[in-house]
Order: structure tokens, then C-alpha cells, then sequence
């Protein structure tokens, strides 16, 4: 009996000290919510204040906002404009009557206007034509190369070289190109119609004009010149 009764006190101890807990614990709950009920009453406060003064300022904005809105209203109103009658069917059938009959006369006169184009265009071609060939025909002649060549030598008193040529023309004449090949080639041709002497010293070889030579006769130059 003593084991049976000491079982049932450490039981009945062991109850009492969970129960004790248990009520401290439910006892601090219920102070932590009702500290946090007592903060969202007074935020709930907070906000119903805040939401009764934005109310009448909303109402006491809207009052002096409606009379504005009344008084500006009549004259911004647009004024409905009158309705215009639709044209009568009969009207509209004789205006594309008439299209259809002009659409024929509009291509002809599509057809003559290239024509007309090319006629004159024609004698504009023939007067610029010959506008070009007056204007080449008072361009005096250029001298040739070969023509060059003889002035040169006549003014030496003494037989040059293809190169001395060449070089006397490239100075006398700055704007034209002259290769001392192309010289050579005039020189030769002028030597084949006896305007223009050939002497040969040792391996060099020299020019004077020829006494036999006409003063103005002109001279046929190379082939190659012309590519210059």
C-alpha cells in the first residue's frame, strides 16, 4: 500500500507542476495579446480620426470644385452642327457618266505628249551638235609633236639627242607629257622624210634639222604618240 500511495503522489506532483506552467504560459499570452489588441485599438483609432478629416476635406474640396464646373460647362459646349442632305443618287451617276466618257480623250492625249517629247527633243539634239562643231572649228589646231620636234633643233647650232629633245619640250611645254621613246620613234620618222639629219658618234646618236627641209612642212610623228 506505502509504494501504491507514493506512485500516486509523484503523479499527482508531477500534474500540478505541468498544470502551474501551463497557466504562467497561458497567462503571459494573454498579456502579450492584449497589449498587441490595446496597440491595434489605438492604431485603429488613428486611423479612423485620420479618415474623418480627409472625408471633409474631400467634401469641402468638392463643394467649391462643382460650382467651377457649372460655370464653364455652358460655354465649352459644343454646338451641334447642322446636318448637311445627302446628295441626290441622279447627281452622282452623271458625274461618273461624264468620267467614264473623258477617260478615252485623256489616254490619246497620254499618247500625243511622248511624240510631241521627241520632235523636240530632235532639234535640240541637231542645234547642240551644231553649236559643238562651230566651237571645234575656231579652236585653232594644236601643234604636233613632230612640229615641236623641228623648232627645237632649229634653234640649236648643234646636233641633240632624242633625250636633250625630250628634255628641251619638257621645259618649253610643262602641260604636255613627253617620253624620250615617243621623241626617238618622231625623230626617226622626220629622219625617213629627210626633215631632220641622223649622225652617230661612237654609240650615241644625234639630230639637226636638215637643210633640205621646208620651214613649215609638217611632219608625221610616231604611232606611239597618239597614245600620249
Amino acid at each position: 500500500m506505502s509504494e501504491t500511495a507514493s506512485t500516486a503522489t509523484e503523479l499527482a506532483s508531477q500534474y500540478a507542476a505541468q498544470v502551474t506552467g501551463d497557466l504562467e504560459r497561458n497567462a503571459k499570452e494573454q498579456e502579450r495579446l492584449s497589449s498587441e489588441i490595446t496597440t491595434l485599438q489605438e492604431r485603429l483609432a488613428a486611423l479612423q480620426r485620420d479618415h474623418g478629416v480627409l472625408v471633409n476635406i474631400q467634401q469641402a474640396l468638392g463643394s467649391t470644385r462643382a460650382p467651377a464646373e457649372e460655370a464653364v460647362a455652358p460655354d465649352t459646349a459644343a454646338v451641334p452642327s447642322p446636318r448637311k442632305k445627302p446628295a441626290p443618287a441622279e447627281g452622282t451617276g452623271g458625274k461618273r457618266t461624264r468620267a467614264k466618257k473623258s477617260a478615252p480623250q485623256q489616254r490619246k492625249a497620254e499618247k500625243k505628249a511622248p511624240s510631241a517629247g521627241k520632235s523636240a527633243a530632235k532639234p535640240a539634239a541637231r542645234t547642240t551638235a551644231k553649236t559643238a562643231a562651230k566651237t571645234a572649228a575656231k579652236k585653232p589646231a594644236a601643234p604636233t609633236l613632230g612640229e615641236l620636234i623641228l623648232g627645237v633643233l632649229a634653234e640649236q647650232t648643234e646636233p641633240r639627242s632624242a633625250a636633250e629633245v625630250a628634255t628641251a619640250l619638257g621645259e618649253a611645254h610643262a602641260d604636255r607629257t613627253v617620253k624620250t621613246t615617243v621623241v626617238r620613234n618622231t625623230l626617226e620618222n622626220l629622219v625617213a622624210r629627210n626633215q631632220v639629219q641622223r649622225t652617230k658618234q661612237g654609240s650615241s646618236v644625234f639630230y639637226t634639222v636638215s637643210e633640205a627641209a621646208p620651214a613649215a612642212a609638217p611632219a608625221d610623228e610616231a604611232p606611239s604618240e597618239k597614245a600620249e
